[in-house]
Protein backbone atom coordinates (compact mmCIF):
# COMPACT_ATOMS: atom_id res chain seq x y z
CA UNK A 1 0.00 0.00 0.00
CA UNK A 2 1.18 3.16 -0.88
CA UNK A 3 -0.04 7.33 -0.20
CA UNK A 4 -0.96 9.29 -2.85
CA UNK A 5 -1.95 12.86 -2.73
CA UNK A 6 -4.14 14.04 -5.41
CA UNK A 7 -4.00 18.32 -5.63
CA UNK A 8 -7.13 19.09 -7.57
CA UNK A 9 -9.14 16.11 -5.26
CA UNK A 10 -13.18 17.09 -6.27
CA UNK A 11 -12.10 17.03 -10.25
CA UNK A 12 -14.02 14.02 -12.18
CA UNK A 13 -11.04 12.66 -12.71
CA UNK A 14 -9.54 13.07 -9.43
CA UNK A 15 -12.43 11.54 -7.92
CA UNK A 16 -12.80 8.50 -10.35
CA UNK A 17 -8.64 8.09 -9.74
CA UNK A 18 -9.11 8.25 -5.84
CA UNK A 19 -12.05 5.34 -6.13
CA UNK A 20 -9.62 3.42 -8.56
CA UNK A 21 -6.66 3.84 -5.83
CA UNK A 22 -8.59 3.24 -2.50
CA UNK A 23 -10.24 0.16 -4.40
CA UNK A 24 -6.41 -1.03 -5.08
CA UNK A 25 -5.36 -0.81 -1.32
CA UNK A 26 -3.26 2.39 -1.23
CA UNK A 27 -4.27 5.31 0.81
CA UNK A 28 -5.41 8.88 -0.69
CA UNK A 29 -5.61 12.31 0.15
CA UNK A 30 -7.74 14.87 -1.72
CA UNK A 31 -7.10 18.53 -1.73
CA UNK A 32 -10.02 20.83 -1.50
CA UNK A 33 -10.59 24.49 -1.58
CA UNK A 34 -14.55 23.92 -0.51
CA UNK A 35 -15.05 22.29 2.59
CA UNK A 36 -18.67 21.07 1.27
CA UNK A 37 -16.71 18.91 -1.25
CA UNK A 38 -15.30 16.88 1.37
CA UNK A 39 -18.86 14.77 1.52
CA UNK A 40 -17.82 14.08 -2.23
CA UNK A 41 -14.24 13.29 -1.42
CA UNK A 42 -14.85 10.98 0.88
CA UNK A 43 -17.41 8.84 -1.07
CA UNK A 44 -14.38 8.46 -3.21
CA UNK A 45 -12.70 6.77 -0.39
CA UNK A 46 -10.32 9.85 0.15
CA UNK A 47 -9.55 11.61 2.78
CA UNK A 48 -10.17 15.45 2.10
CA UNK A 49 -7.73 18.02 3.35
CA UNK A 50 -8.53 22.09 3.00
CA UNK A 51 -5.98 23.54 1.12
CA UNK A 52 -6.92 27.07 -0.82
CA UNK A 53 -4.47 26.19 -4.09
CA UNK A 54 -4.31 30.15 -4.67
CA UNK A 55 -4.06 31.18 -1.35
CA UNK A 56 -1.70 28.80 -0.07
CA UNK A 57 1.86 28.45 -0.50
CA UNK A 58 4.52 25.52 -1.33
CA UNK A 59 5.11 25.16 2.56
CA UNK A 60 1.13 24.61 3.08
CA UNK A 61 1.17 22.27 0.18
CA UNK A 62 4.27 20.36 1.81
CA UNK A 63 2.48 19.72 5.03
CA UNK A 64 -0.11 17.62 3.36
CA UNK A 65 2.67 15.84 0.84
CA UNK A 66 4.42 14.85 3.99
CA UNK A 67 4.83 11.25 4.37
CA UNK A 68 3.31 10.34 0.77
CA UNK A 69 5.08 7.68 -1.83
CA UNK A 70 3.38 10.09 -5.10
CA UNK A 71 1.59 13.62 -5.80
CA UNK A 72 -0.88 13.90 -8.75
CA UNK A 73 -1.08 16.85 -9.82
CA UNK A 74 -5.17 17.07 -10.74
CA UNK A 75 -5.78 20.71 -10.47
CA UNK A 76 -7.42 23.38 -12.92
CA UNK A 77 -9.67 26.22 -12.68
CA UNK A 78 -11.90 24.66 -14.98
CA UNK A 79 -14.64 26.74 -17.44
CA UNK A 80 -14.93 29.72 -15.43
CA UNK A 81 -13.85 32.26 -18.13
CA UNK A 82 -11.19 34.20 -16.17
CA UNK A 83 -7.85 34.03 -17.82
CA UNK A 84 -5.64 34.66 -14.83
CA UNK A 85 -6.77 32.11 -13.13
CA UNK A 86 -6.05 29.93 -15.88
CA UNK A 87 -2.44 30.83 -14.17
CA UNK A 88 -3.03 31.24 -10.59
CA UNK A 89 -4.33 27.57 -10.65
CA UNK A 90 -2.98 25.43 -13.30
CA UNK A 91 0.59 26.78 -13.42
CA UNK A 92 1.58 28.37 -10.09
CA UNK A 93 -0.55 25.98 -8.06
CA UNK A 94 1.52 23.05 -10.11
CA UNK A 95 4.76 24.96 -9.16
CA UNK A 96 3.47 25.01 -5.38
CA UNK A 97 3.32 21.41 -5.70
CA UNK A 98 6.37 20.40 -7.55
CA UNK A 99 8.28 23.06 -5.25
CA UNK A 100 6.15 20.99 -2.09
CA UNK A 101 6.98 17.46 -3.26
CA UNK A 102 10.67 18.43 -2.91
CA UNK A 103 10.44 20.42 0.50
CA UNK A 104 8.21 17.23 1.73
CA UNK A 105 10.46 14.43 0.15
CA UNK A 106 8.06 13.02 -2.47
CA UNK A 107 9.75 12.30 -5.38
CA UNK A 108 7.14 10.65 -7.72
CA UNK A 109 5.15 13.19 -9.66
CA UNK A 110 2.21 12.60 -11.94
CA UNK A 111 0.54 15.76 -13.76
CA UNK A 112 -2.47 15.64 -15.57
CA UNK A 113 -2.15 18.27 -18.65
CA UNK A 114 -4.36 18.72 -21.84
CA UNK A 115 -3.63 17.40 -25.25
CA UNK A 116 -1.61 19.25 -27.81
CA UNK A 117 -0.69 21.85 -25.34
CA UNK A 118 2.98 22.47 -26.97
CA UNK A 119 1.18 23.24 -30.82
CA UNK A 120 1.29 26.94 -31.81
CA UNK A 121 -1.52 28.54 -31.35
CA UNK A 122 -3.16 30.98 -34.20
CA UNK A 123 -2.95 34.84 -33.69
CA UNK A 124 -6.95 34.77 -33.00
CA UNK A 125 -7.28 32.13 -30.27
CA UNK A 126 -9.33 32.56 -27.56
CA UNK A 127 -7.29 34.71 -24.96
CA UNK A 128 -9.27 32.61 -22.51
CA UNK A 129 -8.22 29.79 -23.93
CA UNK A 130 -4.84 31.19 -25.13
CA UNK A 131 -3.90 31.49 -21.20
CA UNK A 132 -5.12 28.15 -20.54
CA UNK A 133 -2.74 26.17 -22.95
CA UNK A 134 0.38 28.81 -22.27
CA UNK A 135 -0.36 27.64 -17.84
CA UNK A 136 -0.91 23.53 -19.00
CA UNK A 137 2.95 23.85 -21.22
CA UNK A 138 4.51 26.01 -18.83
CA UNK A 139 3.64 23.43 -16.21
CA UNK A 140 5.06 20.86 -17.88
CA UNK A 141 8.10 22.14 -19.08
CA UNK A 142 8.59 23.52 -15.12
CA UNK A 143 7.90 19.30 -14.07
CA UNK A 144 10.62 18.31 -16.72
CA UNK A 145 13.16 20.49 -15.32
CA UNK A 146 11.67 19.79 -11.69
CA UNK A 147 14.45 16.81 -11.15
CA UNK A 148 11.43 14.48 -9.89
CA UNK A 149 10.26 11.25 -10.88
CA UNK A 150 7.81 12.84 -13.14
CA UNK A 151 5.20 11.27 -15.55
CA UNK A 152 2.75 13.97 -17.75
CA UNK A 153 -0.31 12.65 -19.26
CA UNK A 154 -1.95 14.85 -21.90
CA UNK A 155 -5.78 13.72 -22.22
CA UNK A 156 -8.11 14.59 -25.22
CA UNK A 157 -11.57 15.45 -24.55
CA UNK A 158 -12.97 14.49 -21.41
CA UNK A 159 -15.71 12.38 -21.57
CA UNK A 160 -18.23 10.79 -18.87
CA UNK A 161 -18.79 7.96 -21.03
CA UNK A 162 -18.70 4.55 -19.56
CA UNK A 163 -14.99 3.60 -19.04
CA UNK A 164 -13.67 0.88 -22.24
CA UNK A 165 -10.35 -0.21 -20.94
CA UNK A 166 -8.82 0.90 -24.57
CA UNK A 167 -6.86 3.57 -25.39
CA UNK A 168 -4.39 5.21 -27.47
CA UNK A 169 -0.80 6.42 -26.16
CA UNK A 170 1.74 8.20 -27.80
CA UNK A 171 4.04 11.34 -27.96
CA UNK A 172 1.91 12.64 -31.11
CA UNK A 173 -1.40 10.73 -31.83
CA UNK A 174 -4.40 12.06 -34.01
CA UNK A 175 -6.55 14.36 -31.36
CA UNK A 176 -9.53 12.32 -30.05
CA UNK A 177 -11.95 11.96 -26.75
CA UNK A 178 -11.35 9.62 -23.51
CA UNK A 179 -13.76 8.75 -20.77
CA UNK A 180 -12.63 10.58 -17.60
CA UNK A 181 -12.58 6.93 -16.22
CA UNK A 182 -9.77 5.57 -18.25
CA UNK A 183 -7.81 8.52 -17.92
CA UNK A 184 -8.12 8.14 -14.02
CA UNK A 185 -7.24 4.21 -14.60
CA UNK A 186 -4.27 5.15 -17.05
CA UNK A 187 -2.78 7.48 -14.36
CA UNK A 188 -4.01 4.54 -11.30
CA UNK A 189 -1.26 2.66 -13.95
CA UNK A 190 1.16 4.80 -14.39
CA UNK A 191 1.89 5.09 -10.36
CA UNK A 192 2.56 1.71 -10.44
CA UNK A 193 4.48 1.50 -13.74
CA UNK A 194 8.34 2.73 -13.05
CA UNK A 195 9.01 2.95 -16.40
CA UNK A 196 6.59 5.61 -17.10
CA UNK A 197 9.09 7.83 -15.10
CA UNK A 198 10.66 10.49 -17.14
CA UNK A 199 7.22 9.88 -20.08
CA UNK A 200 5.20 12.44 -21.23
CA UNK A 201 2.18 11.03 -23.68
CA UNK A 202 -0.79 11.85 -25.31
CA UNK A 203 -3.95 10.13 -24.12
CA UNK A 204 -7.54 9.11 -26.58
CA UNK A 205 -9.53 6.46 -26.72
CA UNK A 206 -8.19 3.79 -28.58
CA UNK A 207 -7.47 -0.28 -29.15
CA UNK A 208 -5.10 -1.16 -26.46
CA UNK A 209 -5.30 -2.60 -23.45
CA UNK A 210 -3.71 0.35 -21.00
CA UNK A 211 -1.34 -2.43 -20.08
CA UNK A 212 0.11 -2.69 -23.61
CA UNK A 213 -0.44 1.05 -24.50
CA UNK A 214 2.08 2.00 -21.29
CA UNK A 215 4.30 -1.13 -22.54
CA UNK A 216 4.45 1.18 -26.04
CA UNK A 217 6.43 3.87 -24.28
CA UNK A 218 9.24 1.95 -23.57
Amino acid sequence: MSTVVIVGGHGKVALRLAEALTGQGHAVRSTIRNEAHGADVEDSGAVPYLLDIEGSDAHDFADVFGGADAVVFSAGAGGDGNAKRKRTVDLEGSLKSIEAAKLAGVARFVQVSAFGVDDPLPPDTDPVWRAYVEAKRDADAALRGSGLDWTIVRPGRLTDDPATGRVRIGADIPSGAIPRTDVAAVIAAVLADGSTVGAQFELTSGDDTIADALASLR
